[in-house]
């Protein structure tokens, strides 16, 4: 499609604001759908009686999912058709919504989770294929303005919603809840989405999948297997990290000898792609990684409920709903590495209070240092991937697009695992004692439990509930340390970011139409 069949008007019509509807609504699912999760994570512990660090899993499988078929949707597109195959992934991520709901064991909810992302991880990529067709390369910063609600409203009202439905119905509805708006969101995309042909494609890595998928998931499941076993000696630990990277060794040996790599990891001679790479991927594995601990703090220390902690996590997403626009403006005017560098130090300023908590910090303090963080978030995310993506050729950017995408998703999940496991250890080394039904545990697992069930708590000495609270503050203490000493490093490379302004080359000279950059989840 060239820019002279498009509509020429920068506004956007009836037409392009019903096919950008359907997209909304799936985008508006699966970033949902990854907020909403993050509040139930001790629920499922008590349901299933499983550590932290497995339970986590429900959260990195699922953004391993994504990362696995993220490269896959643009082949698949043109080779099914973006209707069609937006319609069967819109399809698979409501049936795995259903299937996680009827999960027994914390294994079911994991692999159900697989199939959830396997659907959800196409829905924005396809998503913003589809509207780029629709309205034309030309109108790309009113679409990403559109496409930027449900981002702004995941933060918030993920936890929020995620919260409310455990406390009034179960947790089962964090995943039924999807299953009339996936219907609605099927008709809808019947009747709106216009059609479209298949057209002959680039072949796909099949080869390089099969190396990077597998080794990511064992590297990461010997990681979180670390604080059952409590050392590396153990065969469960290093034999999948070992297995696990050198499949991820071999991936990048191999992606260099394909014409169409599952990552084109050429596209790293360009300076200004790889420093905004490595700004993301290390800044990603701290706050994501840190991100899913904030609302446990509320609910195992705080005592709180699952809507109460999220409400309290409300001011993140709101210091972000403020600053994303102006950013947006921004990026367009100065350049990033005169502006990221400052976000980024509110990121810290907000993060310092995080490495401070104990049993009975006051909230005032905690919302702050959330809202904080929130508006360095804002000012951080997007303007990385815009300009990463701005100095590439026009038939480089649906490629590099892909790659930035991946290591988001990739360092989402290292961050979920590692974090998850350096709480866990950290908990662990809390005294010994037995449980009133004679099994072995800790002062720590016992008081966080007091905190949900009264009954207990009556049953248990106040010193002891003060101890192991006490401990337990101190535990996410130390493990927000470590995402602290993270964000910081990443000042390091945002430092090299471009500080002059860079020519766009997003336009494609022959004025075809180009496939555009997926937005961050």
């Amino acid at each position: 499609m060239t820019q002279q069949s498009v509509a020429t008007s920068d506004k956007l019509d009836a037409a392009v604001l019903k096919v950008a509807g359907v997209v909304v609504l799936g985008a508006i699912m699966s970033i949902l759908d990854v907020t909403v999760v993050s509040v139930a994570l001790p629920k499922f512990q008590s349901e299933f009686d499983a550590s932290y660090a497995r339970v986590a899993w429900t959260m990195t499988a699922y953004t391993l999912a994504l990362a696995t078929v993220i490269p896959l949707s643009g082949w698949a597109a043109d080779r099914f058709g973006t209707k069609r195959l937006y319609m069967v992934a819109l399809a698979l991520f409501t049936i795995g919504s259903g299937l996680c709901a009827t999960a027994d064991t914390i294994g079911e909810l994991i692999g159900y989770r697989v199939l959830q992302g396997l659907g959800g991880g196409m829905l924005m990529p396809l998503g913003m294929t589809i509207m780029t067709r629709a309205a034309g390369p030309h109108r790309i910063g009113r679409l990403m303005a559109v496409l930027g609600i449900p981002m702004l409203l995941g933060p918030i009202g993920g936890p929020i919603l995620g919260g409310w439905l455990i406390d009034t119905a179960s947790w089962h509805w964090i995943f039924l809840i999807n299953l009339p708006i996936g219907v609605v969101g099927l008709i809808y995309a019947q009747l709106a989405l216009p059609k479209d042909a298949p057209e002959p494609s680039e072949s796909f890595d099949f080869v390089g999948m099969l190396m990077l998928s597998p080794g990511l998931a064992l590297f990461l499941y010997g990681v979180s297997s670390l604080p059952e076993t409590g050392t590396f000696a153990d065969a469960k630990v290093w034999a999948p990290m070992l297995v696990g990277g050198a499949l991820v060794v071999a991936f990048v040996l191999y992606s260099f000898k394909p014409r169409h790599p599952l990552l084109d990891l050429r596209l790293f001679r360009n300076r200004s792609l790889t420093i905004a790479s490595v700004t993301m991927f290390v800044f990603i594995i701290a706050f994501m990684g840190a991100g899913l601990l904030f609302p446990s703090y509320f609910l195992q220390v705080r005592g709180e409920s699952t809507l109460a902690a999220g409400l309290l996590m409300a001011p993140q997403g709101i210091g972000a709903m403020i600053t994303m626009p102006i950013a947006g403006t921004l990026a367009d005017r100065v350049p990033i590495g005169r502006t990221v560098p400052f976000a980024l130090g509110l990121i810290v300023v907000g993060f310092f209070g995080f490495t401070q908590v104990d049993a009975q910090t006051p909230y005032w303090v905690l919302g702050g240092s959330l809202f904080v963080m929130g508006l360095g978030m804002g000012g951080t995310m997007m303007p990385i991937m815009t300009s990463a993506l701005r100095t590439l050729q026009a038939q480089e950017v649906a490629r590099g697009s892909t790659l930035v995408n991946i290591l988001q998703q990739i360092g989402g999940s290292v961050g979920a695992a590692v974090m998850s496991v350096i709480l866990t250890n950290e908990l662990n080394g809390s005294r010994p004692i037995p449980a009133p039904d004679g099994t072995q545990t800790t002062e720590a697992a016992l008081a966080i439990a007091s905190q949900q069930l009264p009954e207990l708590q009556q049953r248990l000495d106040p010193s002891l509930i003060e101890r192991g609270l006490d401990f337990a503050a101190q535990s996410f203490a130390n493990t927000f340390w470590v995402a602290f000493a993270l964000v910081v490093l990443t000042i390091i490379p945002a430092l090299f970011l471009p500080r002059r302004r860079q020519p766009a080359q997003l336009d494609d000279p022959q004025g075809e139409q180009v496939r555009t950059p997926v937005p961050i989840h």
